[in-house]
């Protein structure tokens, strides 16, 4: 780890203990707190050496390395006791209150006896007494240790919490939590959550809270009934302490919840993600209670039989969930004993043993919109046909098993797919021989087939180079085997999926096209020119030819492509019917229905998909129903009749769930249903079916499409409020391995992060957004490609900056964004980012702003002109009124009154009165005279214009039916009056 050059003066050491104050907790922190201690000691002076080595204890403390706290904490006092005078005021309150830091530390080393802690205790009395200081500390600190034995906490709480508060008490909120756990260990859960509430609530927090009492109450939550205050906490809670070492007792807490409210699948994939834990903790107390959170998750997954699914344990090797349980086990196990025998208790070991035998409080609890099962731990399979039909229904010989495949994809059967992946894990055992049976055929054609299933397997996640390989090579051995009309057919396939191969460039739609026709062509040819066709072989060879031309008229939209397509749609529907190839039919009415969609004849589109449902209905196939629902479900889309279309994609998705989803593009239809509740206003369902859509995705190997539907999600949760559901499912779906491993396109995946930054900005949580951000920021600056993308980005990075008052940095972001801006314009973004910086500074700094403040306003004035040299529509208000607004604003702000009113007014000018129809522009019109009538009238000291001011807008306003704003103009009018 590189280090920073020592300080050579005090003041150098003085903001270098500043800048590592802004560090996170934890090793980094640590080694440079260490650092600059040594550094410290070179000067004569004592303070800086005290305030190196507080530092040092704190990050000790808060880094999970008890052992060491005291050591530095007797070098404190070694200094206190030598140079009193060295401790103002801050530094000796600083000091006496870390004799609970070193009580608490060593309480959490079983090798430390306790005749020592006592000891301890009683010099923490003794020094408490000696400096005129109240003991409610003392006897906060004797209640703890009485607690951690397990032994006279009556006593203890009755002698801690009878006492009256000091300064040196612990905090409000710790000691909230004290009293709650007092309670919840006597038995009463309603107590413990009622002392608890305003934690829970956030009106008292610290350091350590809310996070330790909320982990405490997930369980007494469920016990009591209130299952949605529990889902939410734990969400909070839990991304409060992950991955944090000094936090290992709550996440062991947040691990045992997911236990016990059927959450396995959520469980294991915490402890994945915390499985630095297992190697970072360095309090054995902390250990204990992690490991024993751990341990209750894996016994849970265990019992329910999957002992052999992958764990994530201690570094070093491969772990079974079996394995890490039974690993756990003696180490907690032995954590427990240790303590118990410095203890002289056995509390230790009957608290683990009653969190071990708990019954799970719920049978499913759905705590993330990413519900995660012990099948979704397991390595990826593809998805099988519904349990109880076709999967339980495979022939058991082996000729069988490859003649029902054969009948079943010589139908366009969905269940095909069950019976080649039999067929497909059989072949790789190796140890079966191919049939002599002359009706199943040479082991040639056994591969063939095989090879053609898994091209169009590729075909239909877009993998069309692979698919396109596949069929030449399926066409070879279908040639070696004597089948003429097998390599036919998949040659045809393999020229269709080579030219549905992207063509990139300008000129790429008419090279698809170009494709497209020569591979219709192409198909033609073979078709004529292959005698002994068999009828299924013949339909699927016009279809291949129809759907050639199709695509061809999806690529170019040129209504010359139509007449074609569906004259060889005819051709194939003519051939279906004199064979009876219901499948056949149903294909062709399905491809001119979509024919009809493409070339923008939408009612003739739902006439055809209506003809089609009644003879699928009657005649079947029934796995046509929910394509062709489905369908129609898109045209009344496209119709805008959302609730018809919402009444077909719903029954087609309880269709399909008889059948494979993947056969069924399952994913898509409640991808599509999801659309159709947004349009009737229903978001909360059209979310569920997001994210049903998302997984289905996801299991089927189409990983991009399933990440970008996630992405939807959550931003649909973020503009619901819904904060903590958004950053739980973007924090899930990060900690996929193809993310860390960089797999997935960075683009993407940095779209994930920003959707995930404007979470934690809008839950408030300011340090951890900038943090987001600022990464983003300089990793999007790279984007040569993409700088509008930069622009934005580095736009809001600066403004969070602004907010958290850093304004240096907060500069330089705005800069990169007005140079990536330069090169690809955003200019109302970049344009309102610019304003909020600029009220930000004269807001936080007032006068002392204001030239910072004015810089951005210049800079935002330069985008408005650049909007209007090219010609830019805003969208909302003008760009130079909200300028002039806020010049206003930021004016006032700094104490330029006069100026500020200039801009005000020029505001209003730019703005005009509102008429009837001016919504939106009424609204912002009563707030730039609000502001403009308190400059003039209290700060400028000018009532009587203010007052004309004001009525006129009131009555403006009123006539309007405004009653809101002008209520709001009234009753400042009336400050005015009152004050005059």
């Amino acid at each position: 780890m590189p280090t920073a050059p020592a300080p050579r003066t005090t003041d150098e050491l003085h903001r270098a203990l500043q800048e590592n104050d802004q560090r996170p907790y934890g090793r980094a922190r640590t080694a440079t707190a260490e650092e600059l201690v040594d550094s410290a000691e070179q000067f004569a002076e004592p303070v800086p050496l005290i305030h190196a080595l507080l530092a040092l204890q704190e990050a000790y403390t808060y880094g999970a390395e008890p052992r060491k706290s005291p050591v530095v904490f007797a070098r404190l006092l070694t200094l206190f006791d030598e140079q009193p005078d060295a401790f103002d005021e801050r530094l000796r309150h600083l000091l006496f209150w870390r004799f609970k830091w070193v009580a608490n530390a060593l309480c959490a080393l079983p090798e430390i006896p306790l005749a020592t802690l006592r000891q301890w205790l009683t010099e923490m009395r003794d020094r408490y007494e000696k400096a005129g200081l109240g003991l409610q500390p003392y006897y906060g600190q004797a209640y703890r240790l009485a607690a951690h034995i397990g032994e006279d906490t009556t006593v203890a709480y009755e002698l801690w919490a009878g006492r009256t508060r000091t300064r040196l008490s612990d905090c409000e909120a710790c000691e909230i939590c004290e009293r709650a756990l007092h309670h919840l260990a006597a038995g009463d859960d309603e107590r413990a959550l009622r002392t608890w509430e305003p934690v829970l609530a956030g009106t008292a927090s610290c350091q350590e809270e809310p996070a330790r009492s909320v982990s405490h109450a997930l369980l007494p939550l469920l016990r009591t009934g209130r299952t949605d205050r529990a889902r939410a906490l734990h969400l909070a809670g839990y991304r409060a302490c992950r991955r944090n070492p000094s936090k290992a007792q709550e996440v062991g807490r947040h691990l045992e919840f997911c236990a016990l409210t059927g959450n396995e699948g959520r469980g294991m994939e915490l402890l994945a993600e915390n499985r630095n834990l297992f190697d970072d903790v360095d309090s054995p107390l902390d250990l204990y209670g992690f490991l024993t959170g751990v341990e209750v998750l894996l016994q849970r997954v265990d019992q329910l039989g999957h002992g052999e699914l992958p764990a994530a344990g201690y570094a070093g090797r491969t772990w079974t969930v079996a394995g890490l349980r039974a690993e756990v086990r003696g180490r907690a196990a032995d954590l427990a004993a240790r303590f118990d025998a410095r203890n002289g208790t056995t509390a230790h070991t009957d608290r683990r043993n009653a969190r071990l035998n708990r019954a799970p409080l719920l049978d499913a609890l759905e705590l993330t919109l990413r519900t995660r099962s012990l099948d979704d731990a397991a390595p990826a399979a593809p998805v099988a046909a519904p349990a109880g039909r076709m999967a339980a229904g495979l022939p058991g010989s082996l000729p069988q098993l490859v003649l029902r495949a054969r009948t079943l994809d010589e139908q366009g059967h969905p269940d095909a797919q069950a019976c080649w992946d039999r067929l497909r894990t059989l072949t790789a055992a190796g140890d079966r021989t191919h049939p002599e049976d002359p009706a199943v055929g040479p082991p040639a054609q056994l591969r063939a087939d095989l090879l053609a299933d898994e091209a169009n397997r590729a075909g239909g996640k877009d993998r069309f180079a692979d698919a396109a390989a596949l069929h030449e090579e399926a066409a070879a051995l279908y040639e070696d085997a004597g089948l003429p009309g097998h390599a036919a057919l998949a040659r045809a396939c393999a020229l269709l999926a080579a030219a549905e191969i992207p063509v990139r460039g300008a000129d790429g739609t008419e090279a698809q096209a170009s494709a497209l026709t020569a591979a219709h062509a192409a198909t033609v040819r073979l078709h004529e020119e292959t005698p002994g066709l068999a009828p299924f072989q013949e339909a699927r060879l016009l279809r291949l030819r129809a759907t050639a031309l199709a695509l061809r008229l999806q690529a170019s939209r040129s209504e010359e492509h139509v007449a074609p397509v569906l004259a060889e749609i005819d051709l194939l529907h003519t051939f279906a019917t004199r064979h009876d190839l219901l499948g056949g039919i149903a294909g062709a009415l399905l491809l001119r229905a979509s024919t009809y969609a493409v070339s923008g004849d939408l009612p003739a589109a739902v006439a055809e998909t209506d003809s089609l449902l009644d003879r699928l209905k009657a005649h079947g196939p029934a796995w046509h129903l929910p394509r062709t629902l489905g369908l129609r479900g898109r045209l009344h889309l496209g119709l805008r009749d959302a609730q018809a279309a919402h009444a077909d994609l719903t029954e087609a998705v309880r269709l399909a769930a008889d059948w494979p989803a993947d056969t069924m593009d399952t994913a898509r239809l409640h991808g599509d249903l999801a659309n159709a509740c947004m349009h009737l206003g229903r978001p909360e369902e059209a979310l569920r079916h997001l994210t049903r859509s998302a997984e289905l995705d996801l299991r089927g190997g189409s990983r991009t499409d399933a990440y970008c539907t996630y992405g939807n999600a959550a931003q649909l949760t973020l503009d619901l409020g819904r904060f903590e559901d958004c950053i739980a499912l973007l924090d899930s779906l990060l900690s996929e391995p193809d993310v860390p491993a960089g797999e997935l396109d960075d683009r993407l995946v940095a779209q994930l992060r920003l959707t995930r930054a404007r979470a934690l900005h809008a839950g408030d949580d300011l340090r951890a957004a900038t943090a987001e951000f600022v990464a983003l920021a300089a990793e999007s600056a790279g984007w040569d490609d993409d700088p509008g993308s930069h622009a934005l980005i580095a736009a809001e990075t600066a403004v969070l900056l602004g907010e958290s008052g850093e304004f240096g940095p907060a500069r330089e972001a705005a800069d990169q964004a007005l140079d990536a801006h330069a090169r690809a314009p955003r200019h109302e973004q970049l344009s309102n980012c610019l304003r909020e910086l600029a009220r930000l500074q004269a807001q936080q700094q007032g006068p002392d702003g204001l030239d910072g403040a004015r810089a951005y306003l210049a800079d935002a004035g330069r985008v408005a002109e650049q909007a209007r040299a090219a010609g830019h529509e805003v969208h909302g208000r003008s760009l130079d009124t909200a300028l002039a607004y806020e010049h206003g604003r930021v004016n006032a702000y700094a104490g330029e009154y006069e100026d500020a009113l200039a801009a005000l007014e020029k505001a209003l000018t730019l703005l005009g009165e509102p008429g009837p129809d001016d919504g939106d522009r009424a609204g912002e019109w009563a707030e730039c005279v609000r502001l403009a009538g308190a400059v003039e009238g209290i700060y400028l000291e000018r009532p009587a214009p203010a007052l004309t001011r004001l009525d006129s807008a009131v009555s403006r306003l009123t006539a309007l039916g405004r009653t809101e704003e002008a209520e709001e103009l009234r009753s400042l009018a009336a400050r005015l009056r009152d004050e005059a």
